[in-house]
């Protein structure tokens, strides 16, 4: 899975010389928590998240009157407080190549380029719903949670004893176990009763985790 499958487009975008208050109000408009910033040519210059367009507001303790705190917002404006240092990813990156940069640099979205082009972002939610999918939480069947032994085969022995039972793998996650020596893994699987497929899988890893049957959202 590439950012291109799970990116948004069109972006919404502002430019420089917006005041800070009509950001706010179209991040709120469009349900968006950051804006990427172009100039007149349509070029990607800096980005503006919701956090910095409220640390920029007048704290509610100034000394300042309502006219004079409206005068004040309405000349600052986005070019002031953007980040212009902007960390951007290609369409073809990695969806996980995505998220290693987003959690390294603790931010919560990436604009997409192409050719200096901004063509799309990609945030937080995105991969949000990325790892729902990966988890088949809106898909229906028996969610099994495991812990095998880090060794070749162990994945495949689990694989073909679903298959066995008549089982169908709808989704497959693997994760870090307890320690080095084993391996983590949730399964979501459709056509095979809860007890059944617990007692069948049992005899051939370390631990059944968890068995439940949990409705699709």
């Amino acid at each position: 899975m590439f950012v291109k499958d799970r990116m948004s487009y069109p972006v919404i975008t502002i430019h420089p010389e917006m005041p800070i208050q009509d950001a706010l109000n179209l991040m709120h408009k469009e349900s968006v928590r950051r804006l990427p910033v172009v100039d007149k040519k349509g070029q990607l210059i800096g980005i503006v998240a919701e956090k910095d367009l409220l640390h920029a507001s007048p704290s509610d303790a100034t000394s300042l009157s309502v006219w004079e705190l409206t005068y004040l917002l309405s000349h600052i404006t986005i070019e002031g407080i953007m980040a212009t240092e902007v960390i951007t990813i290609t369409e073809d990156t990695p969806i996980e190549e995505a998220a290693l940069i987003m959690a390294d640099s603790k931010i919560g979205g990436l604009p997409v380029v192409r050719d200096s082009e901004l063509v799309g972002i990609i945030t937080e939610t995105d991969l949000f719903k990325v790892f729902l999918e990966l988890l088949g939480a809106r898909e229906a069947g028996v969610r099994l949670a495991i812990l095998v032994a880090n060794q070749p085969g162990e994945l495949a022995n689990v694989t073909t004893t679903i298959l066995e039972l008549g089982g169908n793998i709808v989704s497959l996650g693997t994760f870090m176990g307890e320690s080095a020596e084993n391996r983590g893994i949730t399964l979501k699987v459709d056509g095979v009763d809860h007890q059944v497929l617990r007692e069948a899988i049992e005899p051939i890893v370390e631990r059944v985790v968890d068995v439940r049957e949990p409705k699709p959202v």
